[in-house]
């Protein structure tokens, strides 16, 4: 009898542990776009949204093994349907998320393929000027959306922000675009634009959100940074299929974006 109530002791107790440590156990979930999913990296898991296994947040995951992780980007998202379709995966029990988005609200994939015609064919600079229009007054308030459902989720997560690297050196490397280095120069300043905007609405954010700049580890690794193709270069060019164009290669997650969440998850 004694070492029957023993026995059922020590498996409550063990039961408790176990539900203890479920409890605890660590959940991070990546949101986003493009940037996020792995567009760019020419293999998927997820084809539908484009998720890789050689993005920021799965090397994340892998260097956190015991983290349950939840990988919720997908390509071609806005902030819309980030809110529509991918915060229902942060939790109270979240800890930490990761995210890129507003790149497509400001319509930048078709800033850049205005931009990549002939100058004769292209508005390239009315693109510019019309995105830029938009990062500056419409953006904030749709970024602090994102960031308000997110606080409303998970109020004690912690909120890790990116931006997007500048993609050109000032040089176009390929035959089938037709980038001046002037246009190059604007697209790289809307790309600084994006960074003001974006970090300015994670400081409104609160402390638990933090901003993190990837622009400088891209320098010198831009599109036709050793020439295209070489592995200096972290971006695509115009690539085939063309929806990698433009997007992180595997180097880029790995040696960009990777260490910029790294650096505060640890």
């Amino acid at each position: 009898m004694k070492w029957t109530r023993i026995s059922a002791v020590i498996c409550v107790a063990a039961f408790c542990l176990a539900f203890a440590a479920q409890a605890l156990a660590t959940k991070y979930v990546a949101l986003g776009d493009s940037y996020s999913s792995g567009t760019g990296t020419r293999t998927f898991y997820e084809p539908s949204c484009q998720r890789s296994v050689y993005t920021y947040p799965y090397l994340l995951h892998e260097a956190h093994p015991g983290w349950t992780f939840v990988d919720a980007a997908c390509a071609g998202a806005t902030t819309s349907s980030l809110l529509s379709s991918q915060v229902s995966s942060v939790t109270a029990e979240t800890n930490w998320v990761t995210y890129t988005i507003g790149g497509n609200d400001a319509g930048f994939s078709h800033v850049i393929t205005e931009c990549a015609l002939p100058s004769w064919l292209s508005n390239c600079n009315g693109a510019i000027n019309e995105a830029q229009t938009f990062i500056k007054n419409t953006l904030p308030g749709r970024l602090d959306e994102v960031n308000n459902a997110i606080k409303s989720r998970a109020p004690e997560a912690e909120v890790i922000v990116l931006d997007y690297p500048r993609l050109f050196n000032g040089e176009n490397c390929n035959a089938f675009t037709f980038f001046t280095a002037s246009e190059e120069a604007r697209l790289n300043e809307t790309a600084d634009l994006l960074k003001s905007v974006i970090s300015a609405a994670a400081a409104r954010a609160g402390s638990h959100f933090v901003f993190r700049d990837v622009i400088p580890a891209f320098i010198g690794h831009a599109v036709c940074d050793g020439g295209s193709g070489s592995s200096t270069e972290w971006i695509n060019g115009l690539s085939n299929p063309t929806s990698e164009s433009y997007h992180p290669k595997v180097a880029g997650h790995a040696n960009g974006y990777y260490p910029a969440v790294h650096g505060v998850t640890g």
